[in-house]
């Protein structure tokens, strides 16, 4: 008989083989039933990470009609983009303006005298108070930054700098420190001012009301801007307080002549917007009709069948849909009679020249259709947020899919360390008859061959 090495002193019995299949067929009951749990617990888990992902995306698209005033967009159109943009929330009343932009807001720009000794010019020592409006900032001149590069650098890197840009000048006769405000407009206008030190720094004081050692090279001036007979002024030349609703962004001056602003209703975008929910709607139906589905053929059935979380979402969803909304006295008060309908497949389609035909009848009932605290958005929105809430039934399920999930675990690593006490067992006993059997074995070959050595009769 052939030898097979084992644990043992090597009776020919295969050990190893012998536990292996024995502990194999011990385990296999239980661990086809974690593993059937455990498969099932992901594919809920999974389902219901699908459900919350296809709602999740849905609330995000009812952000933009769950108020009316979302779905009261304008336009503003320029008659020149070169002269004037602008843009207008849903407060600004529909109607055109003539504006003229006399000036456009400017940033200050002062330069000291010319140093020939170029930017290593030592200028002086001391502390440089820069001011603008109602805020100022100190610069520290010492002895390792008073040249006109040193100056340069220190201001641009001044803790608490208010919007002071500095730069070197190099020309024919030698370099100039030029200051530039970073905020156009009166309210970037500067006043420099020096103490301690040297004195040097006195050739970089500007004070329109007093000394002026650096020259101006440009003034802080202030947008202007004429609407019909109004004078309007502004340190920006972007001004959103002159018409309600209306931001004005100034590119450039009309030299006495004047740019029509128009502002509209955005038909488009509302129309848009509508589209927008509808296409979010039917990917969120799609969802909910494969986590319930069911193939008669395959008998193969989606894992959230028959599943009331999921149906109870669902319905209330559909209701929301189809409700008229009771705060709105128009013909137009639901989504049937905006065009939306549902079709046979449960998605929705809208009618293009029916939603058209009410945007232009009744643009703000279609909007409270959608916006009004009782609108389809605003209630749908409402739902969902609430089914996406902590607490909410799809958490609390979740919750307890994932402690389910942390249990299975447990069982795995409960039937590992089973399963090897199990294995330990067993190769003692077959250790113990591997022995048996080699000294049985021994003992027979001994008895064969006394016998063999017998003398034999006759």
């Amino acid at each position: 008989m052939a030898s097979i090495q084992s644990q043992g002193i090597g009776s020919g019995l295969d050990v190893n083989s012998l536990v292996t299949q024995l502990v194999a067929a011990d385990r296999a009951p239980r661990d086809a039933q974690i593993t059937r749990r455990e498969t099932d617990t992901t594919l809920q888990i999974s389902a219901l990470g699908s459900l919350k992902g296809a709602l999740s995306s849905f609330r995000s698209s009812l952000e933009g009609l769950k108020t009316i005033d979302a779905l009261t967009p304008r336009t503003a159109a320029s008659g020149d983009d070169k002269i004037l943009t602008a843009s207008a929330t849903s407060s600004a009343a529909t109607g055109s303006y003539q504006i003229e932009v006399v000036d456009l807001a400017k940033s200050q720009q002062l330069a000291s005298t010319a140093y020939p000794a170029g930017a290593t010019a030592v200028v002086g020592t001391g502390t440089l108070s820069i001011t603008q409006g109602d805020k100022v900032f100190s610069v520290l001149i010492d002895e390792n930054n008073n040249t006109l590069a040193g100056i340069r650098s220190a201001i641009n890197a001044a803790s608490g700098n208010t919007g002071v840009q500095a730069t070197l000048i190099n020309e024919s006769g030698g370099s100039r420190l030029v200051l530039t405000s970073t905020t156009t407009g009166e309210d970037g206008a500067m006043k420099i001012a020096q103490s301690g030190g040297d004195g040097g720094l006195a050739a970089l004081v500007y004070d329109p009301q007093g000394t002026m050692a650096m020259t101006e090279l440009a003034p802080a001036q202030q947008a202007h801007i004429r609407i019909g007979t109004f004078d309007v002024f502004s340190s920006s030349n972007t001004i959103a307080d002159a018409i309600d609703g209306v931001t004005v962004n100034l590119k450039d001056t009309t030299a006495g002549d004047t740019v029509s602003l128009t502002i509209g209703n955005d038909t488009n975008a509302v129309s848009n917007k509508i589209k927008g929910f509808v296409n979010a709607y039917n990917t969120l139906y799609t969802t909910f009709a494969k986590l319930r589905s069911y193939n008669a053929d395959t008998k193969e059935a989606g894992p959230m069948l028959g599943d009331a979380l999921l149906q109870g979402i669902e319905e209330g969803i559909r209701t929301d849909l189809v409700s008229p909304v009771s705060d709105v006295s128009s013909a137009y008060n639901s989504l049937a009679a905006l065009g939306i309908t549902k079709q046979v497949d449960g998605t929705l389609k809208v009618d293009d020249t029916k939603l058209s035909a009410a945007l232009s009848a009744d643009r703000g009932a279609v909007a409270a259709v959608f916006g009004s605290t009782n609108g389809v958005a605003a209630r749908l929105y409402k739902r969902v947020d609430a089914a996406l809430a902590t607490n909410s039934g799809i958490d609390a399920r979740n919750t307890r899919l994932q402690g389910s999930m942390k249990d299975i675990n447990q069982q795995k690593a409960d039937l590992d360390a089973r399963m090897a006490g199990i294995e330990t067992r067993y190769r003692a006993q077959f250790g113990a008859l591997d022995v048996m059997l080699s000294q049985m074995q021994q003992t027979s070959n001994y008895l064969a061959q006394q016998l063999a050595n017998l003398p034999k009769s006759g």
